[in-house]
């Protein structure tokens, strides 16, 4: 190999894995929906941070599956051993967060989440919202 061609492949080689590597750990997603307003709306695209094993906590926006397969997006409001808040007891029948379980709220006066659903498997989530992106800080996809 040349050192010109060495000089471009070496870097090359890296962006690329720098790609790979940040995909595996980084999701940009669009909000679909008015669950969340007003802290987002329709059509707003947000970085979303995939995570196995880095804890969540009350207060993150996490993106999940929904019981019937679809992505969403919404708050987490309740962890593992925290009380089950009086709006979503009715439907889950207990006091306490079960383990494995999380209570997930939209933002919005109307919002499918753990006030109908229950409990969600916290094995159901994607990532956690790390940032919402403005159209400036996008160029492709």
């Amino acid at each position: 190999m040349s050192p010109w061609a060495a000089a471009v492949a070496i870097p090359l080689a890296a962006c690329v894995l720098a790609v790979l590597l940040a995909r595996r750990r980084l999701l940009v997603v669009t909000v679909v929906g008015s669950s969340m307003e007003p802290t987002l709306l329709p059509g707003d695209r947000v970085l979303v941070r995939r995570h196995r094993r880095a804890p969540v906590r009350v207060g993150d926006v996490l993106v999940f599956h929904e019981p019937d397969g679809q992505r969403a997006i919404k708050r987490v409001a309740a962890i593992a051993g925290d009380a089950v808040p009086d709006t979503v007891r009715p439907v889950t029948g207990t006091d306490v967060v079960p383990p494995g379980m999380l209570v997930l709220l939209g933002d919005g006066i109307r919002s499918g989440d753990s006030r109908q659903w229950g409990f969600i498997p916290a094995n159901r989530t994607l990532g956690v919202m790390t940032r919402k992106l403005s159209a400036s800080t996008l160029t492709h996809e």
